[in-house]
């Protein structure tokens, strides 16, 4: 098992940045990929980023046009999402997810075993 927890999201005016952290536990963290997805009401999870065992492979979907950036700090068990330049269609619910299967991460949201609560993010323009 994989315990994931959330945190970062928030409110912020349209051109702003947050960064999300998200922090796991229960098994080792140098063995999973990871994965950052968002979802709004009524509507299917959205890729946004993914990263592999080593973070030396990463994943971006079509929302991150080039704003988003993933990390992660495997001495932490903690990964990252860097959010900048928000604009209003970026508020969401965002979800941090957990892959021992596809240690290189992967932008299929059913590949993932784990996912945290979810952090949400509001922009107001």
């Amino acid at each position: 098992q994989v315990q994931l927890v959330e945190s970062g999201g928030g409110w912020v005016q349209a051109g702003g940045s947050l960064r999300l952290s998200c922090a796991a536990s229960g098994r080792s963290f140098s063995g999973l990929g990871m994965g950052w997805f968002r979802q709004t009401p009524g509507n299917e999870r959205e890729f946004a980023a993914a990263i592999g065992w080593s973070g030396g492979t990463t994943y971006y979907g079509d929302i991150a046009q080039g704003r988003f950036t993933i990390s992660r700090d495997n001495a932490k068990n903690t990964v990252y999402l860097q959010l900048n330049s928000l604009q209003p269609e970026d508020t969401a619910v965002y979800y941090c997810a957990a892959t021992p299967g596809h240690r290189s991460g992967s932008s299929y949201h059913g590949d993932y075993d784990f996912w945290g609560q979810g952090t949400q993010v509001t922009v107001s323009s």
